[in-house]
């Protein structure tokens, strides 16, 4: 056989292999199955007269904020009051050594009582000498001279008897009292340090009422300025952990001038505080009341979806097709937007699995409260 005939016979196998395969393989005009329409989570949307809230961002403090510093220099003795506590105006907080201050009272009054000897005898002189003046037994010019010495000497009686004063108020300083009521804070220093005038002890605060600063932009403290309303609005407090705190607040005053870096102005809420249930240093978001939007169209923040500055909501029709819209969101309320534009009362908007869908495309729509129910089962 030679070599062509080989050749030939192994062409005609694999030709006749490739049609065997071709046979076995999908027919052509076979269709692939339609993917089945996906699944989203719909909620309709809400109307209904929205008071609009403005909210800025504040940290309590203490009305009245007293730091505690020793009127004399010692070495602190004792810390009498419980840090964290409310304290009485006057009531003592810290005890100073007192020996310092005991020695410089009884050396005052040492020098008080040699002033009031040398007065006494300066006055014992002036009677002596004037009746022998008299008599012209003594000349006027030692009259004059113990008349001069018994002034100077009830000066220095004068001067004494303010250096004693002096002297027990410095006895009575080395106990540190509360000028005012408040809650009293961390003692900022131990037992055994020495203190002085310039030494903070600790800071006493004032709580009720408590005050709230925030940054309030130009434009909201124009706003304010000119309208009645805004400026008289009731304040209402947020705390970290969301909740609302049960007293209203008012606008207190503004501060002096705008901070050229940011813009804004520092502006001071008052709001009662019984019981002292804030303290300074706290976190809190103020929140007003600034109008109502009358027949507001609502929906959950998670339903709005912005793409390169546009914001877009998809919106399940009747026969479960999407139409995705372009709307005008106003303000937030809460998790929901309020839409100035784009959408009407009774439309059903996605708030899960926007990114499946595209107009025109089918869906299966699952409202919103009958999967919270069937998750909560």
């Amino acid at each position: 056989m030679t070599l062509s005939t080989v050749q030939f016979r192994f062409a005609l196998v694999l030709t006749s292999l490739s049609f065997v395969l071709a046979g076995c393989g999908p027919k052509a005009d076979a269709k692939a199955p339609a993917a089945p329409p996906p699944h989203v989570v719909v909620t309709a949307v809400a109307q209904r007269d929205q008071p609009v809230y403005r909210e800025w961002i504040g940290t309590t403090q203490g009305d009245v904020n007293a730091d505690i510093r020793p009127k004399v220099e010692g070495y602190l003795l004792r810390r009498v009051y419980q840090e964290g506590s409310y304290v009485q105006r006057g009531q003592l907080l810290f005890e100073i050594d007192t020996r310092q201050a005991q020695a410089q009272l009884q050396q005052a009054q040492a020098n008080l009582e040699q002033a009031r000897a040398n007065l006494e005898k300066s006055q014992h002189d002036v009677e002596r000498y004037e009746p022998l003046a008299a008599q012209k037994a003594l000349s006027q010019q030692e009259v004059d001279n113990a008349r001069s010495s018994r002034s100077a000497a009830r000066a220095t009686v004068g001067a004494l008897q303010a250096a004693v004063a002096q002297a027990q108020l410095n006895v009575s300083w080395t106990r540190v009292t509360s000028p005012i009521n408040g809650i009293a804070g961390l003692a900022s220093q131990q037992v055994g340090d020495l203190v002085g005038p310039q030494t903070v002890l600790t800071t006493v605060s004032t709580v009720d009422p408590i005050r709230v600063a925030y940054q309030v932009g130009e434009q909201d403290y124009l706003q304010f300025q000119n309208d009645p309303a805004m400026r008289n609005a009731e304040l209402e407090l947020v705390l970290a952990d969301g909740s609302v705190f049960p007293h209203k607040g008012h606008i207190a005053l503004s501060g002096r001038d705008v901070d050229i870096k940011t813009g804004t102005i520092t502006t001071i809420g008052l709001f009662p505080n019984p019981g002292n249930v804030l303290r300074p240093g706290q976190y809190a978001k103020v929140r007003a009341v600034t109008g109502i939007r009358r027949a507001a169209i609502l929906v959950p923040q998670r339903a709005v979806n912005e793409l390169q500055g546009i914001e877009q909501v998809g919106v399940v029709g009747s026969d479960d097709v999407v139409t995705v819209r372009t709307v005008t969101v106003g303000e937030r309320v809460g998790s929901d937007w309020i839409i100035s534009e784009g959408l009407q009362p009774g439309d059903r908007v996605i708030i899960e699995g926007f990114a499946r869908v595209k107009s025109g495309a089918k869906v299966v729509p699952q409202d919103a409260a009958t999967v919270a129910v069937t998750t909560a089962k």
